[in-house]
């Protein structure tokens, strides 16, 4: 074992330090990336598989020639196993891949943020009093037209009076969601994709499905108004913040619309981590700013819609 450490020493110094500080950042980022996931109980079990695979084939065939036909099995299990890691992760690879695409490099300039949070806002204001369903979302970087295409086209500037009459009761698009692009509702009656059952509570309805799973495929803002008692809630990066007081919805709608860049050199690594880090579709507690006075809350109301 010994001789495995006299390589070392054909190396710089430096050279060592820069290729661990390399290896522990990639290992760090991959952590973060699994961390509170689905995707790591799969890497659990595929790692557990294979240290059970190598020390088993170490132990039978020692450091002889024997099952070499075992050996030959391992090595093109090891190929194998990294295309299937890929397949699997194929949705956390997406969302990475969202993430580093809303980067200020790549950030499409959104205009007439205030414009559309104000039509927005007064429209969730009527839904929620009179306890009328709603789902919008309001693109951003990640087009959507492959969903809008199903959808009825619109094409029409956005207003409070146009998302109420879309969601009037008995009104033939009330049903589905609506699309916002820059201050045009491109979209009405459009189906959003749903999140796999059990990411969500089970009081959540279709609505919050659909939402949390275009955010999870998109880097879409999209609020959810429930029918069942008027909850507002908003959804982004298959994260779910409920139950929104309606004074503060349009602060936190702008504020998810545009977040601020992270000024410090440590807000922008956890920045950068929490971009790398996929959706999981958990619920959580409505962030606090105490430049807009907005309130950290957790509700435990039922939402059926």
């Amino acid at each position: 074992m010994l001789e495995q450490f006299d390589h070392l020493r054909g190396y710089a110094p430096y050279e060592i330090i820069v290729e661990l500080a390399i290896i522990g950042l990639c290992v760090y980022v991959a952590f973060r990336f699994l961390q509170g996931t689905r995707g790591a109980g799969i890497i659990k079990g595929f790692l557990l598989v294979l240290v059970v695979l190598t020390l088993g084939l170490r132990v039978i065939s020692g450091t002889s020639e024997a099952f070499a036909r075992l050996d030959f099995i391992y090595n093109r299990f090891l190929g194998l196993a990294t295309i299937l890691l890929i397949v699997v992760f194929q949705p956390e690879l997406r969302q990475a891949m969202i993430r580093i695409g809303q980067t200020a490099l790549f950030r499409r300039a959104t205009t007439n943020l205030h414009r559309i949070a104000d039509s927005v806002s007064e429209a969730v204001n009527f839904l929620s009093k009179g306890q009328f369903g709603g789902l919008i979302a309001i693109e951003r970087n990640v087009g959507l037209r492959g969903l809008t295409e199903g959808g009825v086209r619109l094409d029409a500037e956005v207003s409070p009076q146009l998302l109420e009459s879309i969601f009037w009761p008995n009104s033939p698009l009330h049903d589905l969601g609506v699309v916002i692009r820059d201050d045009r509702v491109i979209s009405a009656s459009v189906q959003f994709p749903l999140v796999e059952e059990g990411v969500l509570p089970t009081d959540l309805g279709s609505r919050h499905r659909a939402a949390v799973g275009l955010t999870m495929e998109s880097d879409a803002v999209v609020v959810v108004v429930s029918e069942e008692n008027g909850s507002v809630s908003l959804a982004k990066h298959g994260r779910l913040i409920r139950d929104i007081p309606l004074d503060q919805f349009k602060t936190v709608l702008l504020r998810e619309l545009d977040r601020p860049s992270t000024s410090t050199i440590t807000g922008r690594w956890s920045e950068l981590a929490r971009r790398f880090r996929p959706a999981d579709g958990s619920s959580q507690k409505l962030p606090g700013q105490q430049s807009s006075g907005v309130v950290t809350k957790e509700t435990k109301g039922a939402e059926a819609n």
